[in-house]
């Protein structure tokens, strides 16, 4: 029996969460990732934004040329966080079968659940609806016999859109549309079968698979496979986080030791906050520092695991230290982050009285910032980030490549 796979994705989700506080900006084009005169890049835009040909990933000032008109709002990563959480909640009362593919979409196995809810469109129709009224955002479901075609199909509904493809129609869904709109076929992708005379994934289905296999390998033959419009249909149920990051990119290149050193400190808090809420130590503490010039290193160094903040700074620092005593170029990204995740052992953090004592001390400064906000109590490290950055009760707001988290 043919399974039914439904895609649900958020539309737009950061600017629609955005909207939601102000709403005097529906119908305008609104660009989520930060202020146009400083470093970033578009974490999300509007529809409306998207007319001027702004998108993801596009560098902020190229998007102010572009559309000088649009609002650009710095981003909310505590909102979205919230909001995503709601959405999954929403959509695990559906199904218990839930696959999330990042903070604003997921596939569910419906199998058989139609029987509950008349037909599977009524269903979708259903969670559209409780989406909207209980956390304000819009989605667009696709739904079909697997994960693929489901995708393709929520995708081409946006926005607010609902699609079904109906099993065995899963190829002449596919046939008309571009090779761009096929999960998996990237720039380079899509340019050396456009040299092949491939536009439309029907094209593509008919290519022979030894053409395929050699311009692109292996992966060819799934080409070929999804160009006719067979994918999964199981899902794979959420797997535990193996690291946890943060970085930065600064407005301006700097060589300035205390602010880059007060970066990573801050950066390496929010690091040690995620892995206490995910109830894990690490034993691994990696820096990342990116040039003017764009070149890109890492150091990393293994410790007894821990999830002290004090801890994972102060390996960070080490770290740092080293690196810069080689830098020759201003730095324009900082960034921390622990891998190697374990389960706490406490048994044998008893046997180090200074471990556990820092260990409870990130625990005690947790319990202020859920109460109080995370600017309520910071180190001395952080406080030279008072002159470079805005401060309130969530932090300082560093900006990311994306979004300030």
């Amino acid at each position: 029996m043919s399974r039914s796979i439904m895609h649900v994705d958020l539309d737009a989700f950061f600017v629609t969460a955005e909207l939601r506080d102000r709403p005097e900006l529906r119908g305008k084009p609104v660009v989520v990732g930060g202020q146009p005169d400083r470093r970033g890049v578009v974490a999300a835009a509007s529809y409306e934004a998207r007319k001027f040909g702004l998108h993801s990933g596009m560098a902020l000032a190229t998007a102010y040329r572009l559309c000088p008109q649009a609002t650009f709002i710095e981003g909310d990563f505590r909102k979205y966080r919230e909001a995503s959480r709601k959405f999954m909640a929403i959509l695990a009362d559906f199904s218990p079968a839930i696959e999330p593919m990042g903070i604003d979409e997921a596939y569910l196995d419906v199998t058989g659940f139609e029987s509950q809810y008349g037909t599977l469109k009524e269903m979708a129709a259903r969670i559209k609806a409780r989406v909207r009224e209980e956390t304000g955002l819009v989605a667009s479901v696709g739904i079909a016999s697997n994960q693929l075609v489901a995708k393709v199909a929520s995708d081409h509904s946006k926005p607010d859109g609902l699609l079904e493809i109906a099993p065995g129609q899963e190829a002449a869904f596919l046939a008309p549309l571009k090779v761009d709109d096929l999960p998996g076929v990237g720039k380079k992708t899509g340019e050396v079968l456009r040299r092949l005379g491939v536009k439309t994934i029907g094209q593509m289905a008919q290519v022979p698979i030894e053409t395929l296999k050699r311009y692109f390998g292996s992966y060819g033959e799934s080409l070929q496979r999804h160009a006719r419009g067979m994918g999964s249909d199981r899902l794979s149920p959420p797997t535990e986080a193996k690291s946890i990051s943060r970085e930065t990119t600064f407005p301006e290149d700097t060589r300035d030791l205390t602010l880059i050193k007060a970066s990573l400190s801050y950066l390496a808090q929010r690091v040690g906050r995620n892995l206490r809420e995910e109830g894990k130590q690490a034993r691994t503490v990696t820096i990342k520092l990116r040039y003017s010039d764009f070149t890109t290193v890492t150091r990393q160094k293994t410790l007894d695991a821990t999830s002290s903040d004090q801890i994972i700074t102060e390996a960070g620092l080490e770290l740092l230290e080293r690196m810069m005593l080689y830098v020759k170029q201003p730095i324009r990204l900082v960034g921390i982050g622990v891998s190697n995740l374990v389960e706490p052992a406490t048994q044998l953090d008893m046997l180090n009285t200074k471990v556990m004592a820092r260990e409870r001390l990130s625990r005690q400064i947790d319990r202020i910032r859920r109460k109080y906000g995370f600017g309520a109590i910071m180190p001395g490290r952080t406080l030279p980030l008072r002159d470079f950055f805005p401060g309130h009760d969530g932090g300082f707001t560093l900006h990311t490549p994306g979004l300030s988290r």
